[in-house]
């Protein structure tokens, strides 16, 4: 029989069915309603490691599986709880990965001992950006997704807006366009400013309490700031008397060259150029000097040689301030020169941008002066410039 009263009761069976199937494919997508950010606000992987605070979504390539700081298992996956992802399908190094904590209720989708298929694979995940495994992270995802657009990067590409005046220069041509470039639209800080900047800038990743101390490498409490023994103060890592420019604003306060160290090992390296070789300074391991060199720690010569290259190119003697130069000496006293180049070029070159310099330059960047350090953002410039 199949008159008008059955063909209504057949149409009133629908809408319950109807909306069971709705419900599943909801599931199956695994996003709350209301969940998925507009593509705007999509971060790269390497913005989430520079903004390790708040929720976030973030776009990127699964690349492994973290088991710890320093480590990505790239097969033979041991579990379904954390992915790496990566800007790049093809990245091995941690320190331009964030680690992503996979939750039970995405285990069986995205977890890599149950679907190794997922490498390489692109991703967007919505969750908190904190630290991970003491390494850049996102933690308790709301959402993920296979897919999704890549978002436009932070513009440091050489062809990006922000260097777009040095494409396809080399030597002098690129030192002087580098020079305007980071010399644009700056905001000068005050000296004390620079205190609750660095608390910022050179947070420790696994202890937001917390700075490293660039030199000793050690993790001290952001409180302890001042110039009592145990403390931490303001090194200057081009020093202000090479080049007589004090404490004022300007070099003297510039955020791309101003760590936090202990005050004693801050006044161990004192003024003395960069070099190799020396005796081992006791209270910074790792780190060497002599009566007129100092030689950093291995985990940080890069960073020592890159913010003295960016000093060099942003302070070029047109803005009322010393002409610093880098050569290759030691011992200029206070002419605006620091050295030695070789050593500083060699350190570069061993000593590649990793997760927490990018961080610091992206945050001065974003968050304080305005201008970013060039030879972070491209180090082989280095080699361009600076031979």
């Amino acid at each position: 029989m199949s008159g008008p009263s059955s063909r209504r009761r057949a149409a009133a069976l629908t809408m319950p069915a109807l909306l069971a199937v709705l419900a599943l494919v909801v599931t199956m997508v695994r996003v709350p309603a209301g969940m998925l950010p507009a593509a705007a606000s999509t971060l790269t992987v390497a913005q989430a490691i520079s903004a390790q605070s708040g929720t976030g979504t973030v776009h990127g390539y699964v690349v492994g599986q973290p088991t710890a700081t320093t480590t990505v298992l790239f097969s033979a996956f041991t579990g379904d709880t954390a992915i790496a992802i990566a800007d790049s399908s093809s990245e091995t190094d941690p320190g331009d990965m964030l680690y992503v904590q996979v939750t039970s209720a995405y285990r069986t989708t995205f977890g890599l001992r149950s679907n190794p298929g997922l490498m390489r694979d692109p991703i967007t995940v919505t969750g908190a950006l904190t630290a991970y495994f003491t390494h850049p992270g996102l933690k308790s995802p709301s959402a993920m997704t296979l897919g999704g657009s890549t978002p436009t990067p932070t513009p440091t590409g050489s062809t990006g807006s922000y260097y777009a005046a040095a494409a396809g220069k080399s030597g002098e041509s690129l030192k002087n366009a580098l020079h305007v470039i980071i010399s644009s639209g700056v905001t000068t800080l005050s000296y004390d400013a620079v205190w609750n900047a660095l608390k910022a800038t050179d947070q420790d990743p696994a202890n937001s309490a917390n700075v490293i101390l660039l030199y000793s490498g050690t993790s001290r409490s952001k409180s302890l700031n001042g110039g009592d023994a145990g403390d931490w103060n303001r090194e200057h890592v081009w020093a202000k008397s090479h080049g007589d420019f004090g404490t004022a604003a300007g070099p003297g306060t510039d955020l791309h060259h101003l760590r936090p160290e202990d005050v004693r090992v801050n006044s161990t390296r004192d003024n003395k150029d960069f070099d190799n070789g020396g005796a081992a300074v006791s209270d910074a391991p790792g780190n060497r000097t002599d009566a007129d060199s100092w030689e950093p720690r291995a985990a940080v010569k890069g960073d020592v040689a890159r913010m003295i290259f960016y000093m060099a190119v942003r302070y070029e003697g047109g803005d009322a301030w010393p002409d610093l130069e880098v050569d290759d000496a030691t011992g200029s006293g206070t002419a605006p020169r620091l050295g030695r180049l070789s050593a500083l070029r060699q350190w570069n070159q061993q000593d590649p941008p990793d997760a927490f310099e990018k961080r610091r330059n992206e945050l001065i960047y974003s968050s304080y002066q305005r201008n970013r350090n060039p030879f972070i953002d491209h180090p082989e410039w280095a080699t361009s410039i600076f031979g």
